[in-house]
């Protein structure tokens, strides 16, 4: 008869096992049934971490007994349940302090007299925590079948068992779900991968990509804004010995200075407001691969700080965790702006940018490569051609010789986008629905592209170029598209970007070819 308690107590339990419940759930369940099975006034679960146990259920105890964390060394009692394996049961005159006292729920100031024991749990033979019981009355525990309690005892453990592994079984699936999207997203790029030109500039940026990319260097890709950082990017991870890890990329300008962090590093439950659950990082994320970070000279000066760190060790900490994680990741960083001078204005490290700057890789703007515009007008009209179920899609004489003749601000980027528009616009005006189309050059609208003003009274610049001289009348344009948007914002550089259409840095790169700018 004695055994229908313990049955009744252990039968859900078991069924609990095979649940997916929250650890709290689970453990307040435990010990609920471990009252009930026994007269005690008090319970709790403690997991052992390094030198501390921690609460991790308490039932009779007040709440804030959970938030308490008791170095083993400091309370003998829990230090004497450690070192013995097996039931322990202290003697009611027992000397030792109760690290208990005053937590019991219902009773203010010292308890002194009660009847306490408790049994350390082991998880694959390695001490997990501890498991006590606490009553009010000194002979409370007399009489309890030990048998009972060993049995409980192993239950306990089996519970904490199950919990841990399914708790590792959801981090598995989520980092495994992360690395599904990265795949994804890898795979939606492959397409994009191939860098095409024939210009004398892309043959020598491709020999610089084979001589860097079967090293382990960490790589600074600088150039403006549009020239294809991330397609380089993807060519040095593709031709690495890492290329069947994947390359995880960050754009860090795309993220406020508060979430730049936890996307590097990862972060752990109940890290901040919003933080249910565990992340991995980027950098975990990347593990065994590379990580492209795409304008690195964003990063707030903190960050900077953390992130060398883990360039100089291979070891990172999670936001809101002290646990270390160790990653074998290869740095490809990206950056359009001059980051010796922003090192020189004290807006980046020093020591961040030698270490990641080991080997300096400038991609060459789309203004420098000749005739590579027309070879990569090519790619992006055949791009177009099969979105839009055409037959042929090409580019008149004249269009070519407007493409030649522009100055390309915003490099390929503003070029695929150019080719886009005027494919559209190709289809709208040819009427009825034709397999094959031309782009005239008035599809492409070059000169009108920025336009923020009427273009200054010829008599107060310079004489008009003769016919033929594109390149020139192209400059001459720009010249005064450029005055004028400064002359309408008060010479504010930072508005005649906006109003121009092109990023600032751009803007001034281009003034100062054209002689506006010293």
């Amino acid at each position: 008869m004695t055994t229908h308690p313990l049955l009744r107590a252990l039968i859900p339990l078991v069924a609990d096992l095979s649940r997916d419940l929250p650890e709290e759930e689970r453990y307040r369940r435990l010990l609920g049934a471990l009252r009930a099975l026994l007269p005690a006034d008090a319970a709790a679960l403690l997991r052992l971490d390094g030198d501390t146990l921690v609460p991790l259920a308490v039932d009779g105890l007040s709440a804030d007994t959970l938030g308490r964390r008791f170095r083993v060394s400091e309370h003998p009692r829990f230090e004497s349940l450690l070192a013995h394996r097996g039931l322990t049961r202290f003697a009611a005159d027992c000397a030792l302090p109760d690290p208990y006292d005053g937590l019991v729920e219902g009773l203010s100031g010292h308890l002194e007299v009660h009847d306490c024991l408790g049994c350390p749990l082991y998880v694959d033979e390695q001490p997990w925590g501890l498991l006590t019981l606490d009553a009010l009355d000194p002979s409370r525990f007399e009489h309890i079948d030990l048998d009972n309690l060993e049995a409980f005892a192993s239950l306990a453990a089996a519970t904490v068992r199950a919990a841990e592994r399914i708790d590792a079984l959801t981090r598995r699936a989520e980092h495994d779900e992360q690395l599904v999207e990265v795949y994804r997203e890898a795979a939606g790029q492959q397409a994009s991968r191939e860098l095409v030109g024939q210009s004398r500039e892309h043959r020598r940026l491709l020999e610089e990509i084979a001589v860097v990319a079967g090293s382990d260097l960490s790589v600074l890709i600088s150039g403006e804004t549009g020239v294809g950082k991330e397609l380089v990017a993807q060519a040095i991870h593709s031709a690495s010995p890492r290329a069947r890890k994947p390359l995880i990329s960050l754009n860090c300008a795309a993220l406020p200075d508060t979430l730049v962090e936890s996307e590097l590093f990862g972060h752990a439950r109940g890290a901040f407001s919003g933080a249910v659950s565990e992340r991995h990082g980027k950098f975990e994320l990347a593990d065994g691969g590379s990580l492209f970070l795409d304008e690195v000279g964003e990063l707030p000066l903190a960050v900077q700080a953390k992130l060398l760190r883990v360039l100089q060790s291979g070891q990172l900490q999670r936001v809101g965790s002290d646990r270390e994680h160790h990653v074998d990741v290869r740095v490809i960083a990206a950056t359009n702006r001059d980051l010796a001078e922003e090192v020189r204005a004290g807006r980046f490290r020093a020591d961040l940018y030698h270490r990641i700057s080991v080997y300096p890789l400038p991609v060459p703007p789309l203004r420098e490569r000749g005739r590579d515009v027309l070879l990569l007008a090519g790619f992006f009209l055949e791009e177009n051609r099969a979105r839009l179920g055409l037959r042929s899609l090409r580019l008149t004489g004249e269009a070519q010789a407007a493409l030649l003749g522009y100055d390309w601000p915003g490099n390929v980027r503003e070029l695929e986008h150019l080719i886009g528009r005027a494919a559209l616009k190709a289809m709208a005006a040819s009427g009825e629905r034709r397999r094959i189309l031309s782009i005239g050059a008035e599809l492409l609208d070059l000169q009108g592209r920025h336009a923020v003003a009427p273009p200054l009274d010829s008599s107060a610049s310079s004489p008009a170029p003769a016919v033929g001289e594109l390149r020139a009348a192209v400059e001459q344009f720009q010249r005064q598209q450029i005055g004028a948007a400064l002359e309408q914002h008060q010479h504010n550089w930072a508005a005649a970007a906006r109003v121009l259409g092109m990023d600032r840095a751009n803007l001034h790169r281009l003034a100062k070819r054209l002689g506006l700018r010293h």
